[in-house]
């Protein structure tokens, strides 16, 4: 077993496409790429081609999403062209758990090769959105603010629009006025009950005419209750945890999203959650709940939560959504020992 520290090449455009000057920014829409090896990278690929040398299958362990089918992919390549004869298979886990390795194990497949170039298409688009918008602003805005010269203007596909979302957010706050206003609410007291009669027009700026209002009401010192209607009201189970609401959830323990995640990839490596980077919600019908649910018995937090779950029958309330690559983010085992106690976790 070896390994490897993400991507190991990246997209480059040849050296006579290099040249901002001679070489105009629409151009690069065009220009053909080369896929290169990283200079950080290069000890990595030697060591993969020694060990496919000496070696007639190769089982590749990365992440199950995409990024991890492309970096699969790359390892791959680097092998076969150092031994042509290698047999190349892929295990898809979830979990590091004993059980998901052997299950991975007995059941290995090709590689994905659809997803492995999705993602080349992806990382193609970026490199030509952004070296051509990159140059074409930097070019403009060095020319039109001296104060700019030999300034790089960055141009990202996804990060631009975000910083339109930021600036017009921010807008918003710097420019809104706040302004006074006023509104009437009956308090009832009956019982030791107290209910809160809100004002259908809620509120009005003006404080002449709801003190206006106001005396009015108090004037006639009755009110009729002309019609009641009631509604069940129903609190639902919450969805199966992705990596989005986790990061909504942080902030309930005042922590960034980047301390969470910084977290959840410790309780992940040490075996106690599934992948922590998910965008599914729905617990897919293969995966048996019964042992996790089972597992948590022994915590004395939630042992009896867990007996009540087992008596009453696994049904979790599935979403919608799903990566077709990951579960939704779940315990492994219980928490109550010294391994989770003994965790170290430094956040920023």
């Amino acid at each position: 077993m070896t390994s490897v520290s993400g991507h190991m090449q990246n997209y480059e455009f040849p050296i006579q496409y290099k040249s901002w000057s001679s070489t105009p920014p629409d151009a690069l829409f065009d220009a053909p790429l080369v896929k290169n090896v990283t200079k950080d990278m290069v000890k990595v690929k030697q060591n993969l081609e020694q060990q496919s040398r000496t070696h007639s299958v190769l089982i590749i362990w990365t992440d199950c999403d995409r990024e991890g089918e492309n970096i699969g992919a790359e390892v791959r390549d680097v092998c076969l062209r150092a031994n042509r004869n290698l047999r190349v298979l892929r295990a898809r886990f979830s979990e590091i758990t004993q059980t998901a390795v052997r299950r991975a194990m007995a059941n290995l497949v090709p590689l994905n090769v659809l997803i492995a170039e999705a993602v080349d298409a992806r990382q193609e688009l970026d490199l030509r959105i952004g070296a051509s918008f990159t140059r074409l602003q930097s070019l403009f805005l060095q020319n039109r603010f001296p104060t700019l010269v030999d300034r790089l203007v960055s141009f990202g596909s996804c990060q631009f629009p975000t910083l339109g979302f930021v600036v017009e957010r921010w807008r918003a706050i710097a420019e809104f006025q706040p302004e006074k206003f006023w509104k009437i609410e009956v308090h009832h007291n009956r019982g030791g009950m107290n209910t809160i009669f809100t004002w259908s027009r809620v509120r009005l700026f003006s404080e002449r005419a709801a003190a206006a209002i106001f005396e009015e009401i108090e004037e006639s010192g009755r009110a009729k209750v002309t019609h009641l209607e009631s509604k069940p009201k129903s609190k639902w189970r919450p969805f199966p945890l992705e990596t989005v609401e986790l990061e909504k959830k942080a902030r309930m323990l005042g922590l960034t999203a980047k301390d969470i995640m910084k977290i959840a990839e410790k309780l992940y490596t040490t075996g106690f959650i599934s992948y922590p980077r998910t965008e599914t919600n729905i617990f897919p019908k293969s995966l048996d709940l019964k042992p996790m649910v089972e597992a948590q018995q022994r915590d004395p937090r939630f042992g009896a939560f867990a007996t009540e779950i087992l008596q009453n029958g696994i049904d979790p309330r599935n979403g919608r959504k799903t990566d077709e690559a990951h579960p939704p983010i779940h315990p492994l085992k219980e928490g109550s020992g010294n391994g989770l106690q003994n965790l170290k976790i430094i956040s920023s």
